[in-house]
């Protein structure tokens, strides 16, 4: 069943093609990976995806529905999130506040007496619950609790990519983009990652597309992969399929002798 459907984006910057027709089909709660070389434009497609570009042509679809030209907010509110390559969390506020925060599209009293000022008036008390209730699983389930009350500037930078994925989740997206997730992580915290990226898939019922250059963990979890390089398709198919492409190889994973 397809989900979430891209069809012929491109964008250009300066008159160099940056993304040149990407197309692509995800089914309902599977994890699609995005894999190229640096510079190949897999977080320029995210950026069309969520509304920070606006492509020059093509077309974002999400169960029936265009998203081209929609706000980032808009697009949001239709169950689109993610997270970014440089972690963009509000380092002075704590790892609760942050989550919370994620909450906004669902927040009936807006997002600073929602998340900031909680228990002016019966209204505010109800969300509240109902809203720390939420960002409270999503804290046992990536197992922050030890550091749900701390300041986000005084957390390690791989638990620093744990909140910002709380606070996508938080959106309760149908659809998560993941943009290299785990950047900066030790290799326990990858292990832990691939498993979290696993169960989400599994609990939440998101599809996930997937940015990230750890190739053990895309052929691991990934349920289909595209291949792009100088923002043109390589090949798109099942992990075992793209590992062994040899343009894949060539621009990508390396020769195998190398």
């Amino acid at each position: 069943m397809v989900h979430f459907k891209v069809e012929n984006l491109s964008i250009s910057f300066g008159g160099i093609r940056a993304v040149d027709s990407a197309t692509f089909e995800v089914g309902q709660n599977s994890i699609f990976s995005i894999i190229g070389p640096n510079g190949s434009g897999k977080t320029t497609i995210f950026n069309m995806i969520s509304g920070i570009y606006k492509p020059d042509s093509g077309n974002v679809i999400l169960s029936g529905e265009s998203l081209t030209g929609l706000s980032p907010d808009r697009i949001a509110r239709k169950g689109v999130s993610r997270t970014f390559q440089n972690i963009q969390l509000f380092a002075n506020a704590s790892v609760m506040d942050n989550i919370m925060l994620g909450r906004h599209i669902h927040m009936k009293t807006g997002v600073l007496s929602g998340a900031f000022m909680w228990g002016r008036g019966s209204r505010c008390a109800k969300e509240e619950v109902i809203h720390r209730e939420r960002v409270e699983h999503i804290i046992d389930f990536l197992d922050l609790q030890s550091v749900r009350d701390q300041f986000v500037s005084n957390l390690p930078y791989g638990k620093r990519k744990l909140v910002e994925l709380a606070r996508a989740l938080a959106l309760e997206p149908k659809v998560l983009l993941l943009d290299e997730p785990s950047a900066g992580m030790n290799t326990e915290e990858k292990d832990d990652l691939r498993i979290w990226i696993k169960d989400i898939q599994d609990d939440y019922k998101v599809t996930i597309l997937l940015i990230e250059h750890d190739m053990n963990m895309v052929m691991g979890i990934s349920d289909r992969i595209l291949a792009i390089n100088q923002g043109i398709k390589i090949v798109e198919g099942t992990p075992q399929e793209v590992q062994k492409h040899p343009d894949v190889i060539a621009a990508y994973l390396g020769e195998e002798d190398a």
